[in-house]
């Protein structure tokens, strides 16, 4: 029986064999896409490349590529744990074809792999092709079956409808139709009741899909048309998972080698057995899954958080801490404890695991710890809401209790919606968005996006020139207008630009567009999308057409540039004060500030962020020069010792930058010696989550315009304190005093206190076996109070303490009882009705209560209420 190690390179060699490039696993986590926030399928690296957006520097590649579905028209995640086949992050191997082969060599080659290779029996197999669409004028594939009929009879080809054999990545993008290879794998005596022809697609858990392929033909316009690529591309995805349950003739995606390792950790750490029972099956199957996504989303760069990307992986984190709760009795954090076995089974192939256990182990546990100390009051109120409505025969939880859960306990509403079902109920999801609406409403400006299709004036790529020069002659390619944040704005992209559009880290230049009759358009930011720099601006040129040049704001440029060199001899600088396992794991840079984003695990002190900037200041006087090595073979920069950060997606040619023994692979643009960066001071450093700190700092004017402000608070402080030569021994001196007073102070109320309490205690007044305390006149309410406790305590047999005093000019009100007569009393009840007049109001406990308000003179009639109330004339 194969390995899933050993099915995964078997796929790539086979593909080698056929003339295939393999390319590593693209990050998990897209960042430059504002489409999309995960790679939902293996084509999401090469979208450039088939959008025509970049040429290929491949026609034909293949990988195996790490994806998540957990959002959007791709989303499995409700499915996950509850059947055996899917999953929210998952492997794809597929292979690829850029403008080369297509139906004829993707078909023979699929059949070759399954049934050559892996030894697949024919008779298990069973293929769809796609019956066309009317309206839109789509026509069946009869191609592809065509071609399936030199290996398959026509009773195992089968029509598939939009849904199932029209694969789009999206509702815009490239699109085609595909051929799904499925596979029967259940016992013989049930193939003779029913063929298995009549459960494709029909969600049986032993008669599945694995392997799709994609003839992508099309590109999905913004407003649904659809027109043809540049190229026709083959895409194909086929599941891994699902793939060596086959091989490995299991039932069960969980059965295989991928998965058994983990499941039987979970068991160790429970104590209880896989296999058990349904419940406890699906808790940890949804663990197994979930751990897999949260570890691969942290070296991915991608920290839980509480927007876009973060939120999803929070949420996917806290619905296994869920599980583990409720149906395994986990008390205490304890998925980072599965983290070395999912090395074990999946490092060889992925070691940006290996390298980022430790970060992974501490993010994972700090999450579980936070969530645990709310989960267990939030699951408590649900459970009273949901008896609640199970005494009334409702079945939905109003909108509010959701929105309590979510905003008060950090219950995400599908977890919400998850253990509703469980006991046959619902959400009033309408009335938790009415709740949500303004934090909603928020969120929504700033990821919404409404775009009108391109404005195609001239096809080609951008050429960029931004490291060589400032200015450039440029022509228009294309443009669209934008909607976001309720404002409207252009995309324009340009033949040629020096604009360095925002990656990496690095702001987007801005600048001026500057037509024929020399009118500047402004360029107010540049970003980059599916590898394609855009530029945004408020105004279009008034004619599109023709030669314009295209020039960046080169003050603004060279800051950010300092300060992005600067984050280069920072990164140098931590990892030769606090040690080599620090690692960037983001930043930002703009013209005014920088922040760098590390792994390390402990609060920088004083003396190791002094030494830092001591380091970053030493290297700035030395003026070392720039020296950048551009489209050089990866290898070749590992050599000369060039940082790869896991988790970032890089060709097989890199640039990179070099200031003296500073040396990282970086796509920025960077100033032309150290020498120009001026100052380098540290502003501040936190921590941001779990094993990662940030370090904010400035450099050149920023740097001189902070340290004048420290400057001008140390003159204030010097004058305050008389101008003193020594001002740190003054204000030593000034604070001892302050000590001292204090101390002082504290001996005085404590003598007060006794002496009231004192001359309190020899009243005398009693009736019905009562006795009377009252205090009356300036004194403070904490020494009040503090009398009570102590007559409280001292006392024996029933008494009642009444208050009515001044504290700094505002009246307040005290009442105290002894325990054995608030069933009669209520000290509370008391201090309300009294308060009416001195304006203001109170309350408290049975036994003790107080109030305040803001007519002083109304306190005579107060105390006389509260003793009239209490028997007493």
């Amino acid at each position: 029986m194969m390995t899933s190690k050993e099915i995964r390179e078997s796929f790539k060699t086979f593909f080698a064999s056929k003339q295939h490039h393999i390319v590593p696993s693209a990050p998990m986590v897209i960042k430059d896409d504002p489409t999309l926030m995960f790679t939902n399928a293996g084509m999401n690296q090469f979208k450039d490349i088939i959008l025509g957006n970049a040429e290929a520097q491949y026609k034909r590649v293949a990988d195996s590529q790490k994806c998540l579905r957990v959002s959007g028209k791709h989303n499995d995640l409700e499915e996950v744990g509850r059947d055996t086949y899917h999953h929210t992050m998952f492997e794809m191997l597929g292979n690829w074809s850029f403008g080369d082969y297509f139906k004829k060599e993707a078909i023979a080659w699929a059949w070759e792999y399954l049934t050559d290779v892996l030894k697949i029996d024919p008779d298990l197999l069973y293929v769809t092709v796609f019956e066309g669409y009317e309206p839109e004028n789509l026509a069946p594939d009869t191609e592809a079956a065509s071609l399936w009929e030199a290996f398959l009879p026509k009773e195992r080809i089968l029509s598939g409808n939009k849904h199932d054999n029209f694969w789009e990545m999206g509702d815009t993008g490239p699109c085609g139709p595909c051929s799904e290879i499925h596979i029967d794998l259940r016992p013989e005596s049930e193939k003779k009741n029913k063929p298995g022809r009549e459960l494709v697609n029909s969600d049986h858990p032993q008669v599945i899909e694995i392997w799709n392929l994609v003839f992508m033909q099309y590109n999905r316009k913004a407003n649904g048309s659809l027109e043809p690529l540049p190229n026709k591309v083959i895409d194909t995805g086929m599941g891994f998972e699902r793939l060596c349950m086959a091989i490995q003739g299991k039932t069960s995606n969980y059965d295989t080698d991928i998965f058994t390792p983990i499941l039987s950790a979970i068991s160790t750490l429970t104590g209880i057995s896989y296999g058990k029972s349904e419940e406890t099956d699906i808790a940890m199957r949804v663990i197994a899954d979930h751990i897999r996504t949260i570890a691969f989303a942290i070296t991915d760069g991608q920290l839980p958080g509480n927007a876009k990307a973060g939120y999803v992986i929070r949420r996917i984190l806290r619905r296994a801490v869920r599980y583990g709760y409720t149906f395994l009795n986990r008390r205490e954090a304890f998925m980072y404890c599965l983290i070395p076995v999912l090395i074990e089974t999946m490092g060889e192939a992925y070691p940006e695991l290996i390298h980022s256990c430790e970060l992974i182990e501490k993010v994972i546990k700090e999450e579980e710890e936070s969530f645990m100390r709310t989960l267990e009051t939030g699951i408590r109120l649900l459970d009273k809401k949901i008896a609640e409505a199970q005494e009334q025969g409702v079945k939905i939880l109003n909108g509010e209790d959701a929105f309590i859960l979510f905003d008060t306990y950090g219950f995400p509403l599908d977890l919400t919606s998850l253990i509703l079902n469980e006991h046959d109920m619902t959400v009033d999801e309408a009335g938790f968005e009415a709740q949500m609406n303004m934090q909603k409403e928020r969120a929504r400006n700033a990821t919404s996006i409404d775009a009108s299709d391109w404005v195609i004036l001239k096809n080609g790529e951008t050429q960029f020139v931004g490291y060589d020069k400032t200015e450039c002659n440029t022509e228009i390619l294309r443009y669209r207008r934008v909607k976001q944040n309720k404002q409207e704005f252009y995309q324009i992209v340009l033949s040629t630009t020096p604009f360095y559009a925002e990656m990496g880290g690095q702001v987007g230049d801005t600048g001026w567009l500057i037509d024929s009759n020399n009118k500047k358009y402004a360029v107010y930011d540049t970003k980059k999308e599916n590898n394609l720099p855009v530029h945004l601006m408020k105004e279009l040129p008034a004619e599109t057409s023709g030669t314009f040049v295209a020039k960046i704001d080169f003050e603004k440029r060279l800051s950010a540039e300092a300060n992005h060199t600067a984050t280069h001899l920072l990164h140098e600088a931590l990892r030769e004060v606090l040690g080599s396992h620090v690692e960037q794991k983001g930043s930002f840079v703009s013209a005014d500030v920088l922040r760098f984003d590390f792994s390390h695990y402990s609060k920088l002190s004083s003396e190791e962020i002094r030494k830092v900037e001591i380091l970053v200041n030493e290297r700035i006087r030395k003026d070392y020069k720039r020296e950048e090595f551009r489209d050089i073979p990866i290898q070749q920069a590992k050599e000369m010792g060039a940082m790869a950060l896991f988790g970032e997606k890089y060709g097989d040619s890199v640039r990179v930058l070099k200031y003296g023994t500073s040396i990282e692979l970086c796509g920025g643009t960077h100033i032309p010696s150290t020498g120009m960066i001026g100052v380098f001071r540290i502003i501040n450093e936190s921590s941001i989550a779990a094993g990662i700190r940030r370090i904010e700092a400035v450099t050149g004017v920023q740097s001189e315009a902070y340290l004048y402000k420290q400057a001008d608070l140390l003159n204030e402080l010097k004058e305050l304190l008389g101008n003193n030569p020594m001002p740190v021994k003054a204000l030593e001196k000034i604070l001892e005093e302050e000590n001292t007073l204090k101390k002082q102070v504290a001996e005085m109320f404590k003598i007060r206190t006794a002496q009231i309490k004192q001359s309190i205690l020899e009243q005398k007044e009693e009736q019905n076996g009562i006795r009377l305390f009252v205090i009356e006149g300036e004194i403070p309410a904490d020494i009040v109070k503090d009398i009570a406790f102590q007559v409280s305590g001292e006392i024996k047999g029933s008494f009642c303490l009444l208050g009515a005093t001044k504290d700094q000019g505002r009246p307040t009100l005290t009442v105290m009882l002894s325990k054995d007569i608030t069933e009669k009393f209520n000290a509370g009840n008391l201090v309300r009705t009294a308060a009416k007049q001195i304006q203001g109001g109170g309350g408290g406990q049975p036994h003790f209560a107080t109030a305040g308000g803001k007519r002083i003179e109304g306190l005579p009639e107060a105390l006389k209420i509260m003793k009239s109330e209490l028997g007493f004339a």
